[in-house]
C-alpha cells in the first residue's frame, strides 16, 4: 500500500458541514497540518470532496 501525505491549505470556516466532516475524518483541525494515510479509494474520494482545501503527495 502507497503512503501519500495530505496537507491541509485553506480553512474549513464558511464550508458546508460535509466538508468539515470530512476533514475532521481524515484528521485534519489546522492549516498547514500533514497527516499521512494509505493510498486507499475510500481515502481518495475523502480526498476528492475537499480538494480545493488540501494538497496531496507521496509520502
Amino acid at each position: 500500500m502507497a503512503k501519500i501525505k495530505v496537507t491541509q491549505l485553506k480553512s474549513n470556516i464558511k464550508r458546508p458541514q460535509n466538508q468539515k466532516r470530512t476533514l475532521e475524518a481524515l484528521g485534519l483541525h489546522k492549516i498547514g497540518q500533514v497527516v499521512e494515510h494509505n493510498d486507499t479509494p475510500a481515502v481518495l474520494g475523502m480526498i476528492k470532496k475537499v480538494k480545493h482545501l488540501v494538497s496531496v503527495s507521496e509520502a
